[in-house]
């Protein structure tokens, strides 16, 4: 649901800048499928995390399933941490691998750059959202996803796409809703109302 929510509304972002720039739109679904490709890992944690936090409350160890998703978020952050270091230098030459055209490799570069800002605390937010699906909470998870990435970012985007940074807004959004949706999730996390869940 998770990775759903977040594809489906960051297909959605370049409409709120200008439907009839193609060139906004041809670079960020270049970026967006560049991403997708590269989360892949981070999506993989984040399901193991869930599992371990399953298998660990219904052993009725609810101490050692927090752990493994501390744990795991580590992991997952040092993984984006990379990434991310990986997108800040060679975002110019890895948008030139899908187009000639230097307006969309633009917006690509941008996009890869700038989100990537963000990709330390998405990797946090997936893993501590996925950990309550572990618990068999469906809800919670939803709910932030609802909450950062289609009642925050959309609106966030459309507001920073109008200022100076003008497409980069967009790109500035994600990165933002990111941050927020791993301080909302981890906040939850924390509260460990999952731990009493019956597994």
């Amino acid at each position: 649901m998770t990775a759903y929510t977040c594809r489906n509304c960051h297909l959605e972002l370049p409409n709120t800048h200008d439907r009839s720039r193609t060139d906004t739109v041809a670079g960020w679904v270049i970026a967006v499928r560049v991403a997708l490709f590269v989360i892949l890992p981070c999506w993989g944690l984040s399901n193991a995390a869930a599992t371990l936090v399953g298998q660990n409350l219904g052993a009725g160890r609810p101490g050692r399933a927090e752990r493994a998703v501390w744990l795991t978020s580590v992991w997952n952050m040092a993984f984006m941490a990379a990434v991310t270091g990986f997108f800040v230098a060679f975002a110019p030459q890895i948008a030139a691998l899908f187009t000639d055209d230097p307006e969309v490799r633009a917006v690509a570069a941008g996009a890869l750059r700038v989100v990537s800002y963000g990709y330390v605390f998405y990797a946090l937010g997936v893993v501590t959202r996925q950990a309550f699906n572990g618990a068999g909470d469906t809800r919670t998870p939803t709910w932030i996803d609802i909450f950062c990435f289609w009642l925050f970012e959309i609106p966030l985007a459309w507001a920073l796409s109008r200022t100076a940074l003008g497409v980069e807004g967009i790109f500035w959004a994600v990165a933002i809703a990111y941050s927020l949706s791993a301080v909302v999730s981890t906040l939850i996390f924390r509260r460990g109302g999952w731990k009493t869940t019956t597994v």
